[in-house]
């Protein structure tokens, strides 16, 4: 994850605030003969952007509209990318339809907001350029029978650095925004993709998913149990969002899989996993060290120690199995928050890729499919 830079951070606009903005202006050419640049529309919340024009083409039939995204501050993969809205007449009864064009996604899994089949334009972004089609449609006495189709030069390439691809989407971006603001570090777009990973997940029937928080952990919890991409969830440090959400969503088992530091902080009831929202509390950890039947010297290191790497080092050299210790503790915290909606395991993977702990319900064993054969564990 970036950085969080110092300082104020500028609000940028959603990629559904710019096809919505594309769309007002192209419609309008089609409509009077003349765009308006900058154009202005009003967001659910009541903002009001202007946006410059890069593309103003009109031919028999169509106008063309573009502008280029401008997230803020926020690390957004879609930033400065050229948003480009292409209306045309539709059919007289035909309503508002709309389309995927170069670089927008097609939707091929179910489970998400929009059904199988349809370009990859969420509800609130449609509703947002279906607005601005109707009062513009009132405004020049014109009816409401218009082909819309977003179009993101380059979209498939950025794409790849989303979670589209898992998610079923294919050949492009997403156009999203709820509320057509971007709001820097918010990882409201994380926690949206974990949640649509979910709803992917239940909709394609998997009883089994699994979060990681790494790279890493993901790799050995999906070679481990050998799971399809449906059923990874890009948690993150993210560990509640996506407890809570399933919580109102189960399924029957969860593997929370992740690196030894970032499960001590779950353990010690952390919801957040990220180093700038949470720390790990090495006196809580020296008194479960404590507990183990850690001697003296060893708890005075904990207390002191640096990092949970550190922690971890110093219990595997005295022979102390704090790994599993904070698997269970962690599945605790887990099982408090998803309250008894799914069954929970934990897992914890070492730098390298080796699973060096378990815990969970029956560790799963007796409750999953046969795992594959894993010479990390």
């Amino acid at each position: 994850m970036t950085r969080k830079p110092d300082g104020p951070l500028r609000k940028g606009w959603t990629t559904g605030a710019c096809a919505t903005a594309a769309t007002r202006a192209a419609w309008q050419a089609l409509l009077s003969g003349e765009f308006p640049d900058p154009v202005t529309i009003t967001l659910p919340r009541g903002e009001t952007p202007s946006f410059s024009l890069i593309k103003a083409e009109t031919g028999e039939g169509w106008a063309r509209a573009s502008v280029i995204k401008d997230a803020g501050d926020d690390p957004d993969v879609t930033h400065g990318a050229e948003i480009i809205a292409t209306i045309r007449h539709g059919q007289q009864g035909s309503g508002i339809t709309f389309r995927a064009g170069d670089g927008v996604g097609m939707i091929t899994k179910p489970g998400l907001p929009i059904p199988v089949g349809e370009a990859a334009i969420n509800p609130k972004p449609r509703e947002m350029m279906t607005q601005q089609i109707v009062e513009l449609a009132n405004r020049f006495n014109a009816t409401a029978d218009v082909e819309i189709e977003i179009s993101i030069p380059g979209g498939q390439e950025i794409a790849l650095k989303t979670w589209n691809p898992r998610l079923g989407i294919v050949g492009g971006l997403s156009v999203l925004g709820t509320t057509g603001v971007v709001i820097p570090f918010s990882c409201s777009a994380w926690i949206h993709s974990i949640h649509r990973g979910i709803d992917v997940a239940r909709a394609t029937g998997r009883k089994h998913v699994a979060g990681a928080t790494g790279k890493t952990s993901e790799s050995a919890i999906r070679q481990f149990y050998n799971l399809p991409d449906e059923a990874i969830l890009d948690m993150g440090d993210f560990v509640g969002g996506m407890l809570k959400y399933l919580r109102r969503h189960p399924v029957n088992y969860v593997t929370i899989s992740g690196g030894f530091a970032k499960l001590v902080k779950l353990a010690q009831g952390h919801m957040d996993l990220h180093s700038s929202r949470s720390e790990v509390d090495f006196g809580k950890l020296a008194e479960t060290v404590a507990t183990l039947g850690g001697d003296a010297e060893l708890v005075s290191e904990i207390t002191n120690a640096n990092t949970a790497k550190q922690v971890l080092e110093l219990c595997t050299s005295r022979n102390v199995d704090i790994a599993r210790t904070i698997a269970l503790q962690a599945g605790e915290t887990a099982r408090a928050t998803i309250d008894g909606a799914s069954a929970i395991e934990v897992v914890v993977v070492d730098r390298v890729g080796k699973i060096i702990a378990r815990a969970g319900h029956g560790d799963f064993d007796t409750f999953l499919p046969a795992k594959t054969t894993n010479p990390n564990l």
